[in-house]
């Protein structure tokens, strides 16, 4: 057994967050992540979990609502953006995405102000809004 093979053994590999023996916080194969010892991500991780779930989510959002590749990129990435935060839960906006897909953008813009996520996350919500 060489020293990976050793490491994995004894530290196991574990696809989310877990506090380890100590009760410190760790990730994938006992990588320290608990700020209060020095943890932390190395930002090319977070860069490439990043680019991992935008184009995950990004790719769900364009085969679930096909039409979005159609509108021009500022109101696409309005949609990404809010998909990316409330993934599937964006289906429920149905009369803000009808009136997006019918190009009446003051009224969904509209509607996405009026809804329990614009007072949850209201910069965002705003940000968003504003784009479309």
């Amino acid at each position: 057994m060489n020293a990976k093979e050793l490491i994995i053994k004894h530290e196991g590999r574990v696809a989310h967050a877990y506090q380890d023996s100590l009760g410190l916080w760790s990730i994938g194969i006992g990588h320290l992540i608990d700020e209060r010892k020095g943890g932390r991500l190395p930002d090319h991780i977070i860069d490439a979990l990043f680019d991992y779930d935008f184009e995950l989510h990004r790719n769900e959002l364009l085969v679930k609502l096909p039409w979005v590749a159609e509108l021009d990129e500022v109101r696409q990435a309005a949609l990404i953006d809010a998909y990316f935060q409330l993934r599937g839960n964006l289906l429920g906006f149905k009369e803000a995405l009808r009136f997006i897909q019918a190009m009446a953008w003051a009224s969904a813009a509209d509607e996405l102000i009026d809804s329990k996520w614009a007072t949850q996350t209201p910069n965002r919500a705003r940000d968003v809004a504003g784009m479309i």
